[in-house]
Order: C-alpha cells, then sequence, then structure tokens
C-alpha cells in the first residue's frame, strides 16, 4: 500500500487516505451565506477521492470577511445557507468536512482577485479592519482599528458560536485560521503587533490572544470532531515570526489539545521575500512533526503523486493538502491512485468510468446493462 492511500487519523477522526482539500476562497457568498457557486464547488471536490475537504476561510463575523464575497457563519441565515451545502454532499460522498473558521483583521475588505484585490474603501462598500495594533497592511492605506478588552472579548466569542454552528451542522474538522496575515497570525507577529499591554511585545505574550482563542473552541468542541490550526511558520521577513517562534505556539497549542497543525507561510508583511518553488514550505512541516509530534499537514506546490508520496514515506509530514491543483484536476485522487497503485472512494454514479487495466481502482464495483 502507498502511503499516500494508507488510512490516518486527526484525533477521532478517521481517514481514508492522506489527501486533504485545503481552504480556498471563491469570494462568491452573498452576505456572508454560500451559493450555488459553494454547491457546485464543493459538491465535484467532494467527489474527488481526497479524504478531507475544508471550507474557504470562514469568517466569524462580518468584519472579518477578507473580501465582501466571504463565506460567513455568524448568524441563522449563514448557518442554514452551509448547512444546505453540508446535506447535499453528505448524501453523496463519504468525505470527512472541516470548516475553517478566521477573522480577517486588517486584511478585511479587500477586493476579489479578479479585481485587483486592493482594500475596498468605505465609500465603495468597504469597512475598516480590526487589528492588535493600529499599524496598516500597507503604508497607503489607512489605519485599522487597535482592538481593545471589549474587542478581543468580542472576537474571542463570535469564534466560539461559530464553532458551535459548525458543531451543530456536522463538521468533521474544525481549523483555527492563524495564518496568512489574517487576525490571529497578526497578534503572533512582531511586525503587526505593536501593543504594550499584555497582548504584545514578548513571545508569550503575542502567542496569549490565538491561544486564548483555541482553548474557548477546545472547551466547546466534542471529541467527535478534529479541532487544529493552520500556521504561517515564517513571516520570510527579517525580525517577523520565524520557525523558531512556531515551534514554541505548536507546543502550546500541543499541551492545549490541538490534534492537527497545517503548515503554511508568509501573508502579514507585503516586503516578504518567498522563495517558491516544489515542496517549499515542506521543511517547516518536517521540523513541527519531528520537535512536536502532532499530526501535520503540508501545503503548497505538491502537484504530483510521486512528489507527495515521498514527502510521506521520508516521514516529512502527516498528510499532504492540495488547493490549486486540486481546482486544476479535480480527479487529482483518482490520477494518483492509478499511478502509485492506491483505492479512492469515487460514486457509483462514476463506477463505469474506471479504466479497463484498474480492475480496483474504485474498490468494489459491479456494473451490468441489459
Amino acid at each position: 500500500m502507498s502511503h499516500l492511500f494508507s488510512p490516518t487519523s486527526v484525533g477521532n477522526v478517521q481517514l481514508a487516505n492522506r489527501i486533504v482539500i485545503a481552504p480556498m476562497c471563491e469570494y462568491s457568498a452573498e452576505a456572508g451565506c454560500a451559493t450555488d457557486w459553494h454547491m457546485i464547488h464543493l459538491g465535484h471536490l467532494a467527489l474527488s477521492g481526497a479524504a478531507l475537504l475544508f471550507t474557504e476561510a470562514t469568517a466569524v463575523e462580518p468584519d472579518g470577511r477578507i473580501s465582501p464575497g466571504d463565506l460567513g457563519l455568524w448568524s441563522d441565515e449563514t448557518e442554514a445557507a452551509l448547512g444546505r451545502i453540508v446535506a447535499a454532499v453528505r448524501r453523496y460522498s463519504p468525505i470527512k468536512l472541516g470548516i475553517q473558521l478566521g477573522h480577517a483583521g486588517r486584511k478585511a475588505s479587500s477586493d476579489a482577485p479578479w479585481n485587483g484585490g486592493q482594500l475596498v474603501p468605505a465609500s465603495e462598500g468597504g469597512w475598516q479592519g480590526w487589528a492588535p495594533s493600529a499599524v496598516p497592511h500597507n503604508a497607503h492605506e489607512p489605519a485599522p482599528h487597535a482592538l481593545d478588552d471589549a474587542g478581543l472579548a468580542r472576537i474571542r466569542d463570535a469564534f466560539v458560536d461559530s464553532a458551535r454552528r459548525a458543531i451543530r451542522l456536522g463538521f468533521d474538522a474544525i481549523e483555527l485560521h492563524a495564518a496568512h496575515g489574517y487576525l490571529l497570525h497578526q497578534f503572533l507577529s512582531p511586525l503587526s503587533n505593536r501593543r504594550d499591554d499584555a497582548y504584545g511585545g514578548s513571545l508569550e505574550n503575542r502567542m496569549r490572544f490565538p491561544l486564548e482563542v483555541f482553548q474557548a473552541l477546545r472547551e466547546v468542541t466534542p471529541p467527535s470532531v478534529a479541532l487544529g490550526l493552520r500556521v504561517s511558520a515564517t513571516d520570510w521577513v527579517d525580525g517577523g515570526w520565524d520557525l523558531e517562534q512556531t515551534l514554541v505556539f505548536a507546543q502550546a497549542l500541543k499541551d492545549r489539545g490541538c490534534e492537527f497543525i497545517d503548515v503554511s507561510s508568509g501573508g502579514v508583511s507585503s516586503q516578504q521575500k518567498i522563495p517558491v518553488g516544489p515542496n517549499y514550505q515542506v521543511p517547516f512541516a518536517d521540523e513541527i512533526k519531528r520537535k512536536i509530534g502532532m499530526p501535520t499537514i503540508t501545503v503548497g506546490l505538491i502537484t504530483e503523486a510521486q512528489q507527495a508520496e515521498d514527502i510521506l514515506a521520508q516521514g516529512q509530514a502527516d498528510m499532504i493538502a492540495l488547493a490549486r491543483g486540486m481546482l486544476f484536476d479535480p480527479r487529482w485522487p483518482w490520477r494518483a491512485a492509478a499511478e502509485l497503485g492506491g483505492q479512492v472512494e469515487a460514486p457509483r454514479q462514476y463506477w463505469r468510468s474506471q479504466p479497463r487495466e484498474l480492475k480496483s481502482l474504485f474498490g468494489e464495483t459491479r456494473f451490468g446493462q441489459r
């Protein structure tokens, strides 16, 4: 059996293989509500043969959206809209479903990438973001609101409320978004956190609010739902957040019951210099896995089946996440299984597509006609 197609688990959630579909913003929600686009998008990815499918970053309050078109889970209306998608996927696919809960912080109110992706001004329907400190993401942008104690409590409570809604909808996993320059990452990084109170300055203080939010989610998340976190392992900027600090943070998370960590990088500063290339983030996952011992997901320019297999065979990560590669080839797990001698779940409506030379690609199937 290939490593990629061997079973694993996160917490008490059993996974059929080690392929994860990473969260990918779609910029297609309406007032935070999932639309028919999400039904099509998540529906067809649910038929991919991957073991775990995450929603896009899902905002815990309206001001926490990355863009006006972001998915949200802060009200009965947003819950009902997302619930329709979950119910449809559950009807036709055995894939495990995860939700990524996040808050954009000072990177909120961005336009969709196909419109340039820049800050949407208030005059055009945008809003002022919230952040650890009144430091804008780009120097030419207006400063965000600096969160006071009441604001911290509001956002912490919003994460808990969204987690409860996700649990009620039946998600199998919750991933707390503390990466890519969004709010919880902004607290971690000294580039964006200039506070002089208990939430700023030292590493212990900068970790405090993200750990408080995680602990609050841990207290409401049942054992049947896996709880983890996505982190940027480095800012790729001198004097910023780095791997050494990430290791301290990961250990603190593990001590509080974190069941998996999804390792990415960058996003907090426009000054970042990222050496992008195949496997460029794998060493971070490798270091966290070896030193902390938490189930680890790696992601970033992993495009080939043998490439993913080798990462797992070398013990550099426990799971492989794909994002853009899965958008380009939504049947990537099928092709990987064919190449590596693995097996995937396929909907019975597609059983007849199994190649003649791969008699067990879809497991035990039967198909006849008169």
